[in-house]
């Protein structure tokens, strides 16, 4: 009488009888500091024109920033806040120096999500305020439109748009 091996299935591998071999492989991982992305869930803006503004402004993370872009593709900071306030129903100016007149001037304590938060000296540019210390501007080439902590260098002023 012959007998047949058993198999056995214990988790991904696939053993057979008492001569069967495990081979684990084990590949080297990198770690890197991923950019942190924050939840959709963060505290809803004070009104439904700027949660419009900061849901639109969210789902254009990760597109391509050029100069003088409008969207839908890439964008420059400017081009990104004016097209979020467009789909809230709302249109600003085009530059972000003229951005910074509009509305009304908030405290960097008090920022809500939707508002415009502007940096350098003279204004140059401009992102929008999406909650948890975070904004989300069209930075340069190499980013494009990314999420990025409300204290980066050169905070200027914020403005409320709605």
């Amino acid at each position: 009488m012959t007998t047949r091996p058993t198999l056995r299935r214990l988790g991904a591998g696939l053993f057979t009888g008492a001569a069967a071999t495990l081979t684990i492989t084990l590949s080297p991982v990198t770690a890197s500091a991923a950019e942190p992305t924050p939840a959709a869930t963060s505290a809803p803006a004070p009104t439904a024109a700027a949660q419009a503004a900061v849901d639109d402004a969210r789902a254009q993370v990760g597109k391509a920033y050029s100069y003088g872009a409008e969207g839908p593709d890439a964008y420059d900071c400017s081009g990104l806040t004016q097209h979020a306030y467009r789909a809230a129903g709302i249109e600003l100016p085009r530059r972000s120096a003229d951005q910074a007149n509009v509305g009304t001037p908030v405290a960097r304590a008090d920022l809500q999500p939707g508002d415009l938060v502007f940096y350098y000296s003279p204004i140059s540019h401009v992102g929008i305020y999406v909650g948890d210390g975070q904004i989300v501007h069209a930075a340069n080439e190499s980013t494009g439109v990314e999420y990025e902590t409300v204290d980066m260098e050169g905070y200027n002023t914020a403005r409320r748009i709605a």
